[in-house]
Order: C-alpha cells, then structure tokens, then sequence
C-alpha cells in the first residue's frame, strides 16, 4: 500500500509538471517537444500508479500498459470512450519513444489536452478511493 501512495505521489507530480506545458498557446518546436517528453513521463507514472492500484486494491497483477487500461475498464473505472481513448494513448506514447518525426509531434502535441484530462481523471479517482477506501 505504502508504493501505491508513492506512485500515486510520483503521478500527481508528473501531471502538475504535464500540465504547466500544455497550457502554451503556441508552442516553439522546443516547447512541443517538451510537452511531449512530459506527456511520456507523466504516461509512465500513471499506468505504473494504475498496475499498482490494481495489484494491491484489486488483486489483480498485470504487466503491461494497455492490459492495465482495459482492466480499468473492467473493474468500473473507465467508460467504454475513455478505454478507447487510453490505448490510443499507449499507441502515441509507444510513437513518440520510438520515433521522431515533425508532423507526428505536431499531430500528437494536438491530442496531449485530452490526453492531460484522462490521466488527470484516472488519478484523482484513485486518489479519491485511497482516501474512502
């Protein structure tokens, strides 16, 4: 439990840094990078938080990104659309790491609002089952 809050911390972080970035109106390329490696590293505080939160509230031990996101679909987290939305999500987190290419960054610098809004949802309801639960 104690590295679920921790992780949990690590998340509220990330999103806090994540979220100062994305509010630049129009970004120089330096800036959308930018965003983007935050994006990528509040992505891995999150689904780390979520594979944790499942393993220690949910008993469930899943390994991998878009297992966790469809299984917070199946324990009543997400919707069917923020499923969706979350294993996009995994596929452009998956892009950027890999690849750098400039119409890619700008297409996924586009989607990084929505992006911010379902992680910042995700954890504020696990933190809010941390302190009910």
């Amino acid at each position: 439990m104690e590295r679920l809050l921790e992780r949990l911390q690590l998340a509220n972080k990330a999103l806090k840094a994540f979220h100062e970035v994305i509010q630049i109106e129009t970004p120089s390329s330096i800036e959308r990078d930018a965003a983007i490696q935050r994006f990528e590293f509040s992505f891995e505080a999150c689904w780390k938080a979520g594979k944790q939160f499942l393993y220690d509230i949910e008993g469930l031990d899943i390994g991998s990104p878009k297992g966790v996101m469809r299984s917070f679909h199946e324990v009543g987290t997400f919707s069917e659309e923020e499923t969706i939305l979350s294993l996009k999500m995994v596929d452009d987190r998956n892009l950027t790491v890999h690849t750098y290419n400039e119409e890619l960054s700008i297409e996924i610098f586009g989607k990084l609002p929505k992006y911010y809004s379902l992680m910042r949802n995700w954890i504020d309801q696990l933190n809010s089952k941390m302190k009910t639960g």
